[in-house]
């Protein structure tokens, strides 16, 4: 599977982010068929962040890359099976290492919401940027995917007008619960409070 290589100095150098056609500079290119184009005129104000891991609570490998390729092979592990056929992708994925990879540019319309609302407006992908975070639903997740994840935030508000910040169990709740309760969104609330997003009303600390 080719990639652009990472910039090992983006997580803890927001400046060095740098835009080529809705590409950010410092991340692993490996585009997805999973995409499409947005409404137009639609404003791409609210940052979605989820949780994934294949098999679930196994890290390390390349299969949520294959995943969003289409390239995963079914048969290889017995899970598998309840994802069969499944053609979904994010604009974003954080591994547990902080390495950044990027699937479709900011302009496009990635398949990582599905049905879904925020403050009454349904269709969260026609307006949202996705970023899955390596990690199991519920689960505790790394200092270093925080740093990556706030410092590409920081570059998103560069390239789109975001204004507020949920997790997939905020926009579709009671069917999706990630990333849960072992994200710490005081933690990022904190990291970008100059930004003055809008966050999900939680002081709560994480819960392993």
């Amino acid at each position: 599977m080719t990639a652009k290589q990472p910039d090992p100095a983006f997580p803890a150098t927001p400046a060095a982010s740098v835009w080529q056609a809705g590409w950010l500079a410092g991340a692993r290119r490996c585009p997805s068929p999973n995409i499409g184009a947005r409404p137009a005129g639609v404003m791409i104000d609210l940052v979605v962040i989820h949780s994934i891991s294949l098999p679930p609570g196994q890290y390390g490998g390349d299969e949520v890359q294959r995943l969003f390729t289409n390239t995963l092979d079914w048969d290889v592990h017995p899970w598998f099976s309840q994802i069969r056929g499944l053609q979904v992708s994010a604009h974003f994925y954080i591994r547990r290492t902080g390495e950044l990879w990027q699937f479709a540019p900011v302009q496009a319309r990635a398949w990582h919401a599905g049905a879904s609302s925020y403050e009454g407006r349904p269709n969260c992908n026609d307006y949202s940027i996705g970023i899955e975070l390596e990690g199991l639903e519920g689960g505790l997740f790394e200092d270093a995917q925080y740093a990556t994840l706030a410092a590409l935030c920081r570059a998103l508000a560069t390239a789109c007008p975001i204004r507020a910040v949920a997790g997939h169990e905020h926009i579709a709740p009671g069917r999706k619960h990630d990333p849960g309760s072992g994200f710490d969104w005081p933690r990022l609330r904190r990291a970008l409070q100059d930004l003055h997003w809008r966050f999900p009303c939680t002081d709560a600390p994480p819960q392993p």
